[in-house]
C-alpha cells in the first residue's frame, strides 16, 4: 500500500469518527426541551420523577442516561408555557411522563402521541380528554385544574386489535395511546410481511457504511484538488 493511500485511509477514518462524534453531540440536544422558558423544577411531577430515576435535567426535560452518553428524553415538563396547541413532541416519544397542564390548549389531535409507547403519566388541562379516550388508560382522574392520564394500556388488548387485523405473518403491536401497528414475525419482512427470512440488516448497514465512507473520501479529494488549483 502506498503512502498516499495510507494517508487517505487515515483521513477517511478520522472523518468518520468526527461525523460519529458530531452525531453524538447532536443527540444530546433536544429542541423540545427548550420550547418553553425556564428549567425543570424540583417538586414538580417531572422534577420528582427525574430525581427518583437519577436522570439529567436539560431545559424542561429529564434525560435518561446510559453510561456517560445522553440516551433519550424520559420526562418533559411544558406546564404553564402559554401553549395554545400541542404539536412537535416527536423528540419526546420515549418519555414516560409528560406535563402539559396549566396551558390554554383548547384541543389536540390524538396522533400527536402516536408512537409514545412508553408514556405512563400524562398531565393535561382538566377540560381536555386523554389521548385515545379513557379506555386507553388504567386510571383517569381530575385533580383540581389537572387531568391525569395514568398507566397506558396495550392497545392491541384494549381495543381488540389482534393479529387478525394485520396481514398474514404480521403481529399487532402497541403504537401509543389508542394506536396499534403491525409488525412482521421474525421469519418474514418487507411489504405486507410477504418476504420470507430475516431482513438483511447487516448487509444493508454495510452497504450504507461503505457508501458513506466513499462519499466522504470523494468530497475530501475534491476539496484537496480545489485547494491545490487556487
Amino acid at each position: 500500500m502506498t503512502a498516499g493511500r495510507c494517508r487517505l485511509f487515515t483521513v477517511v477514518g478520522v472523518m468518520v469518527m468526527l461525523v460519529y462524534f458530531d452525531a453524538s453531540l447532536q443527540r444530546a440536544t433536544f429542541q423540545v426541551c427548550h420550547a418553553c422558558e425556564g428549567i425543570l423544577q424540583n417538586g414538580t411531577a417531572v422534577g420528582n420523577f427525574c430525581t427518583v430515576s437519577s436522570g439529567q435535567a436539560e431545559g424542561r426535560c429529564c434525560l435518561g442516561t446510559q453510561g456517560l452518553d445522553v440516551d433519550s428524553i424520559t420526562g418533559l415538563d411544558l406546564s404553564n408555557c402559554s401553549l395554545r396547541e400541542v404539536k412537535g413532541l416527536n423528540e419526546a416519544s420515549t418519555a414516560k411522563i409528560i406535563d402539559l397542564s396549566a396551558n390554554p390548549v383548547l384541543n389536540f389531535n390524538d396522533s400527536v402521541f402516536q408512537g409514545f409507547t412508553q408514556l405512563q403519566r400524562l398531565l393535561l388541562p382538566y377540560h381536555l380528554t386523554c389521548p385515545g379516550g379513557n379506555a386507553s388508560w388504567e386510571k383517569v382522574e381530575t385533580r383540581g385544574e389537572i387531568r391525569l392520564c395514568e398507566g397506558q394500556r396495550n392497545s392491541c388488548d384494549q381495543m381488540g386489535h389482534k393479529s387478525g387485523d394485520c396481514p398474514e405473518n404480521g403481529l399487532c403491536a402497541p403504537d401509543g395511546p389508542g394506536f396499534f401497528q403491525c409488525r412482521c414475525t421474525q421469519s418474514h419482512h418487507g411489504y405486507k410481511c410477504l418476504r420470507e427470512g430475516q431482513f438483511p440488516l447487516a448487509e444493508v448497514l454495510g452497504i450504507l457504511g461503505g457508501a458513506t465512507v466513499l462519499v466522504s473520501a470523494l468530497l475530501w479529494v475534491t476539496q484537496r484538488r480545489k485547494a491545490k488549483s487556487i
